[in-house]
């Protein structure tokens, strides 16, 4: 009897140790997420999506600083120091990498084919040889892009309702991405349909968008058509202070542009791209593998007009135009 009692309480502490030690090491385990922005730290626009990346991993269940360590780098607009703070997040082996930062990704993917990384408002990751399928990119990289090369000759259409006299366009982009170089393209291809001769100009710090401002305010006519990137977001404004003087048109990518005072913007809200990221962040943490996970477009896109620039521009927008507009900005 004494030998089954002893037999048997052996048996369960032996089945019990191991489901106990589990418990135990599941709950001191902290996962580790990296996250590199463009931003500056104190730019408000990256503290929105920062706040919406973190509302939506606490409601998965993530909470900084008890289940899992977020190590945040903020770019500001420096492209040495996205490189090192992308060799920096490699080096401490987190167990996946969110990155707004496109000048990087070469970096990534020649740094580690192990960490899981997922991108968020990339153009074409196709084309930039991030992944080589949007379905089944396999791999270690997965995300969400900013839509496809036709948007750019939307954002075109755009612009030429608010400003029907417009017949040549400047597009500001930022010559090392490959993505925004094709789309560059796509609006030139697309100018003559609307009658606009579109110049393309690359632009790799504030000098140069200073130059490409002004070689726009030269001829009669003119607007502009700015990419968001690493140069122009630290940059914003000053090009919507250049355009005015200069009285330049403008559209922008995203609502933050106009905000600050931009003219209009024709895009999705990053904010929204960023919670659709934990998504992809809280299932690799998970256990899934993140090429199994499908790149993913942009399902809603806003227009958003501000009717200050406007009326300083002399411009009086079509009623139904601001009618569809999500916001108009007074």
């Amino acid at each position: 009897m004494r030998r089954r009692t002893f037999i048997t309480l052996f048996g369960g502490a032996a089945a019990a140790w191991p489901l106990a030690a589990r418990a135990q090491q599941a709950a001191g385990q902290m996962r580790r997420i990296g996250v590199l922005t463009v931003f500056s730290k104190d730019d408000p626009e990256g503290q929105r999506r920062v706040a919406a990346l973190l509302q939506r991993l606490q409601e998965l269940g993530w909470a900084d600083g008890r289940n899992v360590q977020i190590e945040f780098r903020w770019a500001g607009g420096d492209p040495d120091q996205s490189r090192f703070y992308a060799g920096e997040l490699v080096g401490m082996k987190p167990d996946v990498i969110l990155v707004n930062n496109a000048l990087v990704m070469p970096l990534l993917q020649k740094e580690t084919h192990i960490i899981p990384i997922v991108f968020v408002a990339i153009s074409d990751p196709v084309v930039a040889g991030i992944v080589t399928n949007l379905a089944r990119p396999g791999g270690n990289i997965t995300g969400f892009t900013t839509g496809e090369y036709e948007i750019g000759g939307k954002r075109l259409e755009v612009l030429k309702e608010v400003v029907p006299d417009v017949a040549r366009v400047t597009v500001i982009f930022d010559p090392r991405q490959p993505n925004q170089v094709g789309v560059a393209r796509a609006i030139e291809a697309a100018g003559p349909s609307f009658r606009v001769h579109v110049t393309m100009a690359g632009v790799r710090d504030g000098t140069e968008i200073e130059s490409a401002i002004a070689a726009a305010a030269r001829e009669p006519n003119s607007g502009l058509m700015v990419f968001a990137s690493l140069v122009t977001n630290a940059h914003r404004r000053m090009i919507i202070e250049h355009s005015a003087r200069q009285r330049l048109p403008a559209i922008y990518d995203f609502r933050y542009f106009v905000a600050v005072g931009g003219l209009v913007s024709y895009g999705h809200d990053p904010a929204e791209l960023y919670r659709e990221a934990a998504g992809y962040v809280d299932r690799i943490l998970k256990g899934e593998k993140a090429g199994g996970l499908p790149v993913q477009n942009p399902t809603k896109y806003e227009l958003v007009i501000n009717l200050k620039t406007a009326k300083a521009l002399s411009l009086d927008v079509a009623p139904t135009l601001l009618t569809r507009a999500d916001e108009v900005i007074e």
